[in-house]
């Protein structure tokens, strides 16, 4: 029998944690979204991922969630390289720590965080196939549901059939997220952490195309910017796992590296790799913060005290400014863009770049990275604004 069509903004196709967690950002952002979920209820066989890296704990605090996963969690130094044990617990973060966490147990929380949005998910049912129009996308799902949305999103494992059906093969891009974006061996915890950080950096994208906010190349920044850390994460993968192998040779090897990573500056360098608080996206040559994490600062606000983290809670995008209160006139911007003015009289340091000037503004994206700093007279101000958020309005 086939059922009437149902439509949404955006169908996802998979309800790991890749999925869940780029719906839950496109619902943050009032797209109207479903999942499609072959399991029937949320659980899995076997243990899959055992823990969350730093900068993952990050991205979950973004969006006030990140003490569910603390709470069920422990707590440790769970960052090494093949094995190599990284401390970074003097990484300037709020979070200088991996947390033990199964994936199974990580589902079940993002699953509740998910419901709490509101979003459908169609559990026990296969997506068949898809068929693709100038106005979207058919969504063939087995039991004769059929679903149309403007974007279809695969977040549905190495074995992706989206990515399959699309002829897109792992060199390409078109919305690809997790493991139907990369695959590789599991040393280093590497999989789920680099897929929610995926959904990070496309849903807010997503969600201001649909919104009509931004136009569609904007989507084309996604491959741009998460191409490159997918790439880094398989050459990783792949250097540990030939250290993971035993013979007298790589034996040696392993002493050399293991004495290597010893050394404060390589265990910097290697501990921010591993725990993904190193990301640094090419966003062109500015302040030294451009492209990288925001710290989660403590901020002096009119309302008093607030963590720079907290204010990201909604996802939106919002305009720092450090200096003379109302200094910024962001008008042209203000339905899209909050202006927060704060003081802050702390050190700026950041993991494995160390500290680095003050900016007098900040403009944050709704993943928590820096589309630009500076003087908030600077003409690229503007440009940043337009670039990541649109066009100004009309006055």
């Amino acid at each position: 029998m086939v059922l009437p069509m149902t439509g949404h903004a955006v169908v996802i196709v998979g309800g790991g944690p890749t999925g869940m967690m780029l719906a839950g950002e496109l619902a943050l952002a009032d797209v109207d979204v479903a999942i499609v979920e072959r399991r029937a209820r949320p659980d899995l066989d076997g243990s899959r991922s055992g823990g969350l890296h730093a900068r993952t704990i990050e991205v979950l605090d973004q969006r006030g969630i990140a003490d569910r996963f603390l709470s069920q969690g422990t707590v440790a130094q769970v960052a090494g390289f093949s094995g190599i044990r990284l401390d970074i617990s003097d990484f300037p973060t709020r979070h200088p720590y991996g947390l033990g966490l199964w994936q199974n147990r990580f589902e079940e929380i993002l699953a509740g965080w998910v419901e709490e949005l509101k979003v459908p998910v169609y559990r026990g049912q296969d997506v068949t196939g898809f068929t693709q129009d100038d106005t979207g996308v058919g969504v063939d799902v087995s039991g004769g549901q059929l679903l149309r949305a403007e974007f279809l999103a695969g977040c549905d494992g190495g074995r992706s059939l989206i990515r399959k059906a699309a002829g897109i093969g792992f060199p390409g891009w078109v919305l690809l997220a997790g493991d139907a974006a990369h695959v590789h061996s599991p040393v280093g915890g590497q999989g789920l952490n680099t897929g929610v950080q995926d959904a990070m950096n496309l849903g807010w994208k997503l969600a201001q195309v649909v919104n009509g906010t931004s136009p569609d190349s904007l989507l084309d920044t996604y491959h741009a910017e998460r191409h490159p850390v997918a790439a880094r994460v398989l050459q990783s993968t792949m250097a540990q796992t030939a250290l993971t192998r035993s013979d007298a040779r790589v034996d040696a090897l392993r002493v050399s590296v293991s004495e290597l990573l010893g050394m404060d500056e390589p265990r910097k360098r290697f501990g921010g790799v591993m725990s993904g608080l190193d990301i640094h996206y090419d966003l062109g040559v500015g302040h030294p913060l451009l492209g990288r994490r925001m710290p989660d600062l403590d901020l002096i606000t009119a309302d008093g005290p607030v963590r720079m983290f907290t204010v990201l809670h909604g996802a939106r995008p919002v305009l720092l400014n450090l200096g003379e209160p109302g200094g910024v006139d962001i008008t042209a911007w203000a339905d899209r863009v909050q202006l927060i003015d704060a003081g802050y009289a702390g050190p700026w340091e950041l993991p494995v770049l160390g500290a680095v000037p003050a900016p007098a503004a900040v403009l944050i994206r709704p993943d928590g990275y820096v589309a630009w700093a500076g003087d908030p007279a600077d003409p690229e101000l503007r440009d940043a604004l337009t670039t990541w958020f649109g066009p100004p309005t009309a006055a």
